[in-house]
């Protein structure tokens, strides 16, 4: 199974838009991933699932664009900000199929930790916004990391 962790892309202050969607910056990130996971990169996962905070739903639906076959964006519920990562490491143990979560930190930060070194006050990975984690679950259960891509690299 790969998993695919999100950070959404850059959103807009509160100040700005209380409902916080994608900013310039985020829009403009967010289509460099998607350009470069179409043309580099090979994403195959029958959904992709977000929190359902506006800038977590536009940066799944532009990362959508970048999978083939499309998969079907959904929302979910616990991948809020400070939702416990244990609820969706239990999921993932439940789940075969590839998936995409997009999400928010300090969550995705902590069940990649959670997921990887089984401690999720470890801090293993350096989320940035719009950044994408690949892990993959060996047979054991166990998971490893694949790749890392960040706007920052492009």
């Amino acid at each position: 199974m790969i998993l695919y962790l999100v950070q959404h892309a850059d959103a807009m202050r509160d100040q700005e838009n209380p409902s916080r969607p994608l900013s310039g910056k985020g829009w403009s990130d967010i289509n460099k991933m998607a350009d470069y996971a179409q043309a580099h990169l090979d994403i195959e996962v029958p959904r992709i699932l977000h929190s359902g905070k506006t800038r977590a739903r536009q940066t799944a639906e532009m990362l959508a664009k970048a999978v083939s076959p499309t998969p079907r964006v959904e929302e979910v519920d616990s991948l809020d900000p400070n939702q416990d990562p244990q609820l969706w490491a239990r999921r993932l143990t439940q789940m075969a199929e590839d998936v995409m979560l997009v999400g928010h930190l300090p969550h995705v930060g902590k069940l990649a930790s959670l997921l990887l070194c089984e401690d999720s006050g470890q801090s293993v990975v350096s989320f940035q916004a719009g950044g994408i984690l690949s892990l993959e679950k060996g047979e054991g259960g166990t998971w490893s990391v694949q790749w890392m891509l960040v706007p920052a690299i492009l």
